[in-house]
């Protein structure tokens, strides 16, 4: 098999920065897949002017890959098909998550080509026994078949922390097209950024925040860096954020309004900082980190449910539900931000979303 690449104006756009939503999985109370709330989410964020999606990623539940469940290629098919049939006149990229041990992850990878997916979202949680020299051969294995999305996880949820040789190496790889940084730490997210700005492919790398806990700051920062002899400057382009698999219409845009005020210069970042802390605020009540981030999934699945996106919380391990408290945290950023929520929106769009005629759901 040859190795595919992405597309010229498809690179651009991911250049340019974009709203990716990491992809939830909607369930039935016997959690068995909900197929038309499935289909359902993907429109919702075609219609919000998301930018992609990426699918079989952490918010999708790493679960699907279980043999017993067996969704993986299930849902990386539905959003294709979703998407190919909006017909959409715009840009939009479908990112496929990628997991396990090399021979899954290539495997991963031809599958989600299978269905048309320009990049593989490539984890590096699971490999906790591997040398980071072990873990780079299997990134330049999947870079083979696939362009590859980088992703720097946290230790929280499974990932562990690499060194900046590490991420000067894995910015070599031909084919690494983008990394998205989740590390929700600034030490680390140093050193990917210094990484990148020291490798021979600075320009060839986009750079997406992941840190729920920063998005805003992240997308306002512009790094600098003395490269031999001279200045380099990069920057967070766009977010691939579960957080915003929620309130996406609003997400899109913030990530318009922070462009907008970087590009401008017209005095807007004190009031962006701010909002940082806000949509900070919000993030912890959603991702549950006073938890360990326990509640992270089922979070993201309450507000869907509130919306009426989908018709319950549930996870398919039934041991993943809200914390003690959470859902009262939930409660408490929905009415000191109201700006921030996009329930208005998603209102007129199920309203209007004719191929389901999904109801709406009462806030209990």
């Amino acid at each position: 098999m040859s190795t595919a690449t992405l597309d010229p104006k498809l690179k651009a756009f991911l250049d340019a920065g974009t709203v990716i939503p990491a992809h939830p999985l909607a369930l039935n109370q016997d959690r068995q897949l909900d197929e038309a709330r499935q289909r359902g989410l993907t429109r919702y964020y075609m219609a919000s002017g998301a930018g992609g999606v990426a699918v079989g990623v952490h918010s999708t539940q790493f679960e699907i890959r279980d043999p017993a469940v067996n969704l993986y290629e299930t849902v990386l098919q539905l959003a294709a098909e979703e998407i190919a049939s909006a017909n959409l006149d715009r840009p939009f990229l479908k990112v496929a998550g990628l997991v396990g041990p090399t021979e899954q992850a290539v495997n991963e990878a031809r599958i989600a080509l299978k269905h048309g997916y320009h990049l593989g979202l490539l984890s590096m949680g699971g490999l906790q026994g591997w040398t980071e020299k072990e873990i780079l051969d299997r990134v330049r294995a999947v870079a083979k078949v696939i362009p590859v999305f980088g992703f720097y996880l946290q230790p929280s949820v499974g990932g562990r922390i690499f060194s900046y040789d590490f991420w000067h190496a894995f910015a070599e790889i031909q084919n690494v097209q983008a990394i998205k940084v989740a590390s929700f730490n600034r030490y680390q997210t140093l050193d990917v950024v210094r990484a990148v700005c020291f490798s021979s492919r600075r320009d060839e790398i986009a750079l997406y925040t992941g840190n729920d806990d920063n998005i805003v700051a992240d997308l306002l920062t512009t790094y600098r860096f003395t490269v031999d002899g001279r200045p380099v400057e990069k920057e967070f382009v766009g977010g691939l954020l579960g957080h915003w698999a929620v309130w996406t219409r609003k997400a899109v845009a913030l990530l318009e309004e922070v462009k907008a005020c970087k590009s401008s210069g017209n005095g807007c970042f004190d009031r962006l900082l701010s909002l940082n802390i806000e949509v900070t605020d919000s993030n912890a009540a959603f991702f549950d980190p006073s938890h360990h981030f326990h509640g992270c999934i089922p979070g993201i699945h309450e507000v869907l449910r509130r919306q009426g996106l989908l018709e319950g919380r549930w996870c398919l391990n039934p041991n993943e539900e809200l914390s003690p408290g959470q859902k009262e945290e939930i409660d408490r950023v929905y009415a000191a931000y109201p700006h921030l929520h996009d329930d208005e929106f998603v209102k007129a769009f199920l309203a209007n979303d004719k191929k389901t005629q999904l109801s709406g759901a009462v806030p209990s």
